[in-house]
């Protein structure tokens, strides 16, 4: 499956590992707004106060993986990121809206709010984008596995507008994996803040709501597995009948229920990292699944990577900000995790 690897394909799981860096930490982000956004009980207004502690100094920060994940499909597939910004500018665009109008609204909702009715107000906006965005974003995944992306691309100007533009991902499988990343993102956040807090009434509010989002997502996933059937054959031979998905799919089963075995259980810090191990298990076998395409059925790694010198200026500028990046990224979570610890 592999026998040709070089610096194309390093670039491309170089993207898949941004990405995945994005869903364990901008993804719990948005999970977060979404427990935000369904906050009940008498502990609500404690609740979302333990979202916002959680979020707030570093949430913006988590944002820098998605925009490597844009610049370097940018910069190194150019043909692949002309085909996904063209066919699908529409929930792209939405997809941006949404970052854009939660950020604001967080900002408004902590230091811009005088009043209890203001702070109500873009807490709503806050949630609802929240849940909107990563939406969004399973949406835009499972339209590409669908190869429609690819098709649609070739039928500009000769269909209507619906075809190209709007057919290819308003259909059941990309909403079904829409639906499966906001269960995903929603089951982050409840574990990361179930170890986050110290209440202990607040600590099995998010227990409850972990477990509940765990049978969520195993719901959508199967739910999402049906579809592909229909519309996504290739993805879901991938991964059914590749030689690598059954321990694909053993090393996920195993990591799910150690998750939701270690929340029976109470054990938080082995629940996090379980949890965190799913979600990558899950990213990762799409990855794989539809390598060597990026853009089914007729883009893949190779056929629209940029020149060799392009890349080689690339992978230097990558390594000089990665120097730069993680030790910085390192000092603000210590930075802030220490504030919170005193």
């Amino acid at each position: 499956m592999f026998a040709t690897f070089g610096l194309p394909e390093f670039f491309a799981g170089i993207i898949v590992v941004a990405l995945n860096v994005y869903v364990l930490t901008g993804g719990a982000d948005f999970g977060g707004g979404v427990w935000d956004l369904l906050a009940t009980g008498p502990r609500r207004d404690r609740q979302r106060d333990l979202i916002a502690d959680a979020i707030g100094p570093i949430w913006e920060a988590n944002h820098v993986w998605l925009v490597l994940v844009v610049v370097l499909t940018f910069t190194a597939f150019p043909a692949a990121f002309a085909t996904l910004g063209t066919v699908l500018h529409l929930p792209l665009a939405l997809m941006l809206v949404g970052i854009v109008m939660r950020g604001s609204a967080f900002v408004f909702r902590s230091y811009g709010s005088r009043t209890w009715e203001q702070r109500r107000h873009w807490g709503r906006i806050f949630a609802v984008a929240s849940a909107l965005t990563p939406l969004l974003l399973g949406v835009v995944i499972g339209a590409i596995s669908t190869g429609a992306v690819g098709v649609a691309q070739a039928q500009i100007g000769t269909v209507p507008f619906r075809n190209v533009y709007v057919a290819p991902w308003w259909s059941p499988f990309p909403i079904a994996v829409g639906v499966l990343a906001l269960a995903l993102f929603a089951m982050l956040a409840a574990v990361y803040l179930a170890y986050e807090t110290r209440d202990d009434a607040l600590r099995e509010d998010f227990r409850r709501r972990a477990l509940a989002a765990a049978a969520a997502v195993f719901v959508a996933a199967f739910g999402a597995l049906a579809f592909a059937h229909r519309e996504a054959p290739m993805m879901r031979a991938g991964l059914v009948g590749s030689p690598w998905a059954l321990p694909f799919q053993i090393a996920t089963g195993v990591a799910a229920l150690t998750a939701i075995g270690t929340l029976w259980r109470r054990r938080y810090a082995l629940a996090r990292f379980a949890a965190a191990a799913q979600v990558s298990l899950i990213l990762w076998g799409w990855a794989i699944a539809q390598f060597p395409y990026l853009v089914p059925p007729s883009l893949t790694i190779r056929n629209t990577v940029a020149p060799r010198i392009t890349l080689v200026i690339v992978a230097w500028a990558l390594a000089a900000g990665a120097m730069l990046l993680i030790p910085s990224l390192i000092y603000l979570r210590r930075t802030f995790a220490t504030r919170r610890a005193r």
